[in-house]
């Protein structure tokens, strides 16, 4: 079983337009409502792709209850915790003409400590049943950002191995606190280390991620850095330096980083040693959601026929 765990969740809408106008009405010709926030986009594509899963969420009022219920509609397990104010929404304006998305994203309402503390709890109690247990995303407003640290030790203490997506001092909170693997963008990566290049990121932040471990006597776990249409670099705990990329484009890519981490984690849990499998499934989850509107929102047969089409490489470092 996958665990995805989101301290931030939203309801995400993506409105398809030919063209935005400022100061005019638009007429979308598409709109796609769905569960969001990082790690629910992750846990819908490893549903997808067939992976049992358990959502943990932290929720509120209205739109909190709307988003469990459809993530039971999606055929997974939820364990939320509440919060008092409304889970946030946020807004993808895709432009048809450019191209180019345009994005709107609610802060949303500050967290009790309270409310956090239940939402870590249960945690914790994923980490119990789960094989993998994927941190994605912000935390909300109101938590600090060593607490995706805590996140990332009270999954380890029950068991489950534990893989993280965030940005800025968060990943830098939970690269110190020792995952098993590590999924970032370019921009992330580069933010953290310092580095120039993707693939010197990559190695940096492997090197980064192996010395957290090994001073928890933890043997060295996996590094990614995703690099939108090059595909991604992933660094095993062999420290070999692979590339992978998929010979697709699409004008979505919203969520796609998302659909990468739920499809690495559903082959991971399944082949546990199997990294090149599991990076060719994410790579192929990535492209297909770029294909379709709405973030994690492809159609599972695509994903598979592109997968099978990925091509890694080793690379030296």
């Amino acid at each position: 079983m996958i665990a995805a765990v989101c301290p931030n969740p939203a309801v995400d809408k993506l409105f398809a337009v030919e063209g935005v106008r400022v100061g005019e009405i638009h007429r979308p010709l598409e709109l796609v409502a769905v569960p969001g926030g990082k790690g629910l986009n992750a846990a819908r594509a490893a549903r997808a792709l067939d992976a049992h899963v358990l959502a943990v969420v932290l929720l509120a009022g209205h739109a909190g209850r709307w988003v469990a219920e459809a993530l039971r509609g999606d055929g997974m397990h939820v364990d939320a915790a509440w919060s008092p104010g409304e889970t946030r929404t946020c807004l993808t304006v895709a432009d048809r003409t450019s191209g180019r998305p345009t994005e709107f994203y609610e802060r949303g309402d500050d967290t009790p400590p309270a409310a956090w503390d239940a939402f870590a709890d249960r945690v914790r109690a994923a980490g119990v049943v789960a094989g993998w247990v994927g941190v994605s995303g912000s935390l909300p407003p109101g938590v600090a950002p060593e607490c995706a640290g805590e996140l990332v030790e009270r999954a380890r203490s029950a068991g489950a191995r534990v893989a993280v997506d965030h940005d800025g001092p968060t990943l830098a909170a939970a690269l110190a606190a020792a995952p098993d693997l590590v999924k970032v963008n370019a921009a992330e990566a580069r933010g953290l280390t310092g580095a120039g290049g993707v693939v010197q990121a990559a190695c940096a932040l492997h090197a980064s991620l192996t010395a957290a471990r090994g001073a928890r006597g933890l043997p060295p776990g996996v590094a990614i850095v995703t690099a939108g249409e090059d595909g991604a670099y992933a660094v095993g705990p062999d420290g070999v330096v692979r590339h992978g990329a998929v010979d697709a484009r699409g004008p979505y890519p919203t969520g796609s980083g998302d659909s990468f981490l739920g499809a690495l984690l559903a082959h991971a849990d399944r082949r546990p040693q199997d990294w090149d499998g599991a990076l060719a499934s994410a790579l192929g989850a990535a492209a297909a959601n770029a294909e379709s509107p709405g973030a994690a929102h492809f159609a599972p047969e695509r994903a598979r026929t592109l997968a099978d089409r990925a091509h890694i490489v080793r690379v030296e470092r």
